[in-house]
């Protein structure tokens, strides 16, 4: 029995972020500052886009980017069912119709066969979704994409330091690329997000987005009370309140710094896990030789003949926790009555999701944890 209980995903934070915010707390400066621009700067050089816009969360940096593209009402935008909730609810939010795709069955990606067939004359874009880090073939979504004039945005949240065919995501041919820094993410600052982009324009409409639809509302805030403000501003558009903190930024400042070498950790417990409990009859997610997976999850495939909800209550009793990620959006009550979806639409998401679970894999765990819970699971399967 473990002496001690391994969370599913804590963050790993250390004196370097504990410092970065009290420097920030004593600074007089908390809310949207220069820490901000700082941290969006370091983001942007880090994945190699020319723009950058901090957000209080993903869903945030999704939502802004689709309003700023001007995707509202009779639209339709293309996504995986395989997703967290609010990759579908921006775009109802929107005004828009979320067209769900089937996943593939061993990257756990969406399927760009189905996206091609989905695609008709209301078809205004495509969201794809990496996995778990685990990068979606962009190439064939950029050719559907050019062909029938779409807005391509990548849902990364889970994957800051992934790469597809040595380019880092963030930085490829997307109109945006938004990623979440919630508290489990590869990087934290406890709620936040960013959209990265190459289009300035877009930029700096979702920047004006963030804070009501100011003009220039990162310069006026910041100025506002000193020698150099002026009261006067101008709401140019319709915009919401959205923007991340100097507290937030603080945090992501150090956690960026770790970046590579949380990644690293993680894909270190990732070749373990596949090493040892390959015996086991689990499967794994399946990483394109040509990309590389920064792995914010780690998804166990159980065998078929394994109940999992007596698996995950065994892993808790002996100290483990896990998730499963995620519910497909077809089997939500509010997706079923808003898109007429039902059990057995998307076959593959149902039957991944059914035998999934997500196992620990944050840096914060140590190499003795995870041989542990290699053991634990070993154990339990009996092999």
């Amino acid at each position: 029995m473990n002496s001690h209980f391994i969370h599913f995903s804590p963050p790993l934070i250390d004196d370097e972020e504990i410092q970065e915010v009290i420097q920030c707390l004593k600074s007089g400066w908390i809310t949207t500052g220069p820490k901000v621009s700082e941290f969006e700067q370091n983001v942007s050089s880090y994945v190699g886009a020319s723009n950058a816009v901090a957000t209080f969360a993903g869903t945030s940096a999704l939502f802004l980017t689709l309003k700023a593209l001007g995707i509202g009402d009779n639209d339709e935008v293309i996504l995986p069912t395989f997703t967290f909730a609010s990759t579908a609810h921006v775009v109802v939010h929107c005004g828009a119709k979320p067209v769900l795709v089937d996943i593939e069955p061993d990257t756990f990606v969406m399927n760009n066969d189905e996206v091609q067939s989905k695609i008709n004359s209301q078809t205004r874009a495509i969201i794809p979704v990496h996995y778990g880090g685990n990068p979606v073939d962009m190439d064939p979504v950029f050719k559907m994409a050019k062909k029938h004039n779409l807005f391509v945005i990548e849902d990364a949240a889970h994957a800051i330091g992934s790469e597809y065919k040595g380019t880092k995501i963030g930085s490829l041919m997307s109109h945006g690329t938004c990623f979440s820094f919630y508290a489990t993410k590869n990087i934290a600052t406890a709620e936040g997000g960013m959209l990265l982009t190459n289009d300035s324009e877009l930029a700096r409409t979702v920047k004006k987005l963030t804070m009501y639809g100011i003009s220039d509302a990162r310069e006026i805030w910041t100025n506002r009370y000193t020698k150099r403000g002026n009261w006067f501003y101008d709401i140019e558009i319709i915009g919401y309140k959205a923007n991340m903190t100097d507290l937030s930024a603080a945090l992501g400042i150090q956690q960026l710094k770790k970046i590579d070498h949380f990644n690293a950790i993680r894909t270190k417990y990732a070749n373990l896990y596949k090493k040892e409990l390959v015996r086991t009859g689990c499967g794994f997610m399946e990483i394109h030789p040509e990309n590389k997976c920064c792995w914010h999850l780690f998804p166990l495939l159980l065998p078929k003949n394994i109940n999992r909800d007596q698996f995950i209550d065994t892993l808790k009793s002996r100290g483990i926790g896990t998730s499963v990620l995620y519910r497909p959006l077809h089997l939500h009550t509010a997706y079923q009555k808003l898109l007429g979806c039902k059990r057995n639409d998307y076959p593959v998401s149902e039957s991944v999701y059914n035998r999934i679970v997500n196992l620990p894999i944050s840096p914060a765990a140590n190499e003795n944890d995870i041989n542990y819970i290699i053991a634990s699971i070993s154990d339990v399967l009996k092999t």
